[in-house]
């Protein structure tokens, strides 16, 4: 069981259903092994029916606040509850073409049959497009309105192995070709591609952009960060060896088979 998990802008920390004592110990370690890293976040803590005791509690609340995190609140669930909420959680994998896409379908459907008529008739594939001088006007028309458009942002395109400690930071698109470690950082403000394993943190879309994407041919990140919602360990572990893609939907990150991109992006 995910004892930490990402919940939209705090962090979710489960104890139902497991021993109060060794479950701080372990939080304890994981807020060690990252220090700083959870700084200014708040929590909600899930635990077991009945509720730990109070000095179980505030030894909780002091663990936390030594990390700078604060317990916003204690939420009891029983055994029944628990396993509800966590199929509720799981992701909809049943989705189906929208009405575009499959007008999109027809459309490269009929325009195969026109071609192929066409050659049986001998003709070229495409129609040939007649040019026909334009008729004289009696007085031009005047030239548009020229623009500056601002520029719009790029993308950095980084080869090579990026090791523990290292970061990129950018305005725009991320293009990494090579292994992300762990210890790595990744904060784009568009796009996050990994031509590699991406095994540290990877921030999409970091100035709010909830379209932002995380591609990666293996994708197991410590973190991942679209706009402003959260997703940690366990809910990043990827369970099959193909590339795949996260991407935000009702306020939550989502992975699935980068194969099934045209069914999941509707």
């Amino acid at each position: 069981m995910t004892l930490i998990r990402g919940r939209g802008l705090g962090l979710e920390l489960r104890f139902a259903g497991l021993d109060f004592d060794a479950a701080l110990a372990e939080l304890s370690t994981k807020l060690t092994e990252r220090p700083g890293f959870y700084r200014g976040s708040s929590a909600t803590a899930l635990v077991g029916d009945p509720a730990p005791p109070e000095e179980n509690l505030a030894q909780l609340r002091e663990l936390l606040e030594e990390h700078g995190i604060d317990l916003a609140s204690v939420e009891s669930l029983t055994e029944g509850q628990e396993l509800d909420r966590r199929r509720a959680l799981r992701p909809h994998r049943e989705l189906k073409l929208s009405d575009s896409a499959r007008s999109l379908v027809a459309d490269f459907a009929g325009a195969r049959a026109d071609i192929a008529e066409r050659r049986k008739r001998g003709e070229s594939s495409v129609r040939r497009v007649i040019h026909r001088e334009p008729e004289p006007v009696s007085a031009p028309a005047p030239p548009p309105v020229l623009h500056v458009a601002p520029p719009t942002p790029g993308t950095l395109y980084h080869v090579g192995t990026l090791r523990g400690g290292q970061a990129l930071h950018h305005v725009g698109n991320i293009i990494v070709v090579g292994d992300v470690n762990p210890g790595t950082e990744l904060v784009a403000t568009g796009d996050v591609v990994v031509f590699g394993r991406l095994l540290g943190v990877a921030h999409a879309g970091a100035q709010g952009d909830e379209t932002a994407k995380v591609y990666a041919l293996h994708l197991q990140a410590t973190q991942l960060r679209i706009a402003t919602s959260i997703a940690l360990d366990e809910d990043t572990r990827a369970s099959a060896s193909q590339p795949e893609m996260a991407f935000l939907r009702d306020g939550r990150i989502i992975i699935a088979p980068f194969s099934k991109a045209s069914e999941v992006l509707k």
